[in-house]
């Protein structure tokens, strides 16, 4: 994968209409986009139908993308790539912003222009998630909802600022079930013993294998398998 000074210059020279530093940031994060998509195997779409909307979400990720918030591009990424899939698995690619998503990008643009205008200076993501007591992922996905660009080529750097003509934007679509779902899951992660938290931790947020988090954890893969189904179950369960 790219560096990070390189990584910000490719992504202002997309934004400046650059299709070939598109291009180039797409080939070098083809394994962080694929990373994505296996979680969704196996839910009724066509691996190229995945592969075609995590592409989407990148580029996206992109066009939304500002450097001033101090946060990686592959952290911002990342939510915006699995929510463009979640999205048009739960919603068949209809737009809908939820009121609570919509919201919480209001109050946290406000804040932000309030910072800017007693100090001078934009708030980090991670300022922001102290401040609105959310999680660093929500804020990326909620201020990223509010910057969807229609046209990924139109030219010039973006700028979070009102002259940007609010048709030239088009906002991610949510569903605040997200935001409650994620709560449940959160609190049921806590509840788990701490050999079956590192198991989820590795499985699905290093996106280790099975047999990769056997040999971490010290046991067979037929074991962590048969943990991981019961943990699997126990958060259905608490999300029905």
């Amino acid at each position: 994968m790219l560096g990070e000074e390189e990584t910000l210059r490719l992504i202002r020279c997309a934004k400046a209409g650059d299709q070939a530093a598109k291009e180039r940031l797409l080939e070098h994060n083809v394994s962080l986009v694929k990373s994505i998509l296996r979680r969704y195997l196996g839910k009724g779409v066509e691996y190229d139908d995945l592969y075609q909307l995590a592409c989407m979400g990148f580029l996206k990720a992109i066009a939304g993308f500002d450097e001033s918030f101090g946060v990686r591009f592959s952290t911002y990424a990342v939510p915006m790539i699995a929510g463009e899939i979640k999205r048009f698995l739960r919603d068949d690619g209809s737009v809908k912003v939820s009121r609570v998503l919509k919201k919480t990008a209001r109050d946290l643009n406000e804040y932000i222009e309030r910072r800017v205008s007693e100090r001078g200076e934009q708030p980090t993501v991670k300022e922001l998630a102290a401040a609105f007591r959310m999680e660093e992922g929500e804020v990326v996905l909620a201020l990223g909802a509010s910057r969807m660009p229609v046209s990924l080529d139109e030219s010039g750097d973006y700028k979070d600022e009102k002259s940007v003509p609010l048709a030239e934007r088009l906002p991610a679509k949510d569903d605040q079930d997200d935001m409650i779902e994620h709560m449940i899951l959160k609190e049921s992660i806590e509840k788990l013993p701490e050999r079956e938290k590192k198991i989820v931790f590795l499985r699905y947020f290093r996106d280790m294998t099975q047999s990769e988090v056997a040999r971490r954890i010290g046991v067979s893969q037929v074991q962590i398998s048969r943990i991981e189904s019961k943990i699997m179950q126990k958060f259905k369960e608490e999300l029905s």
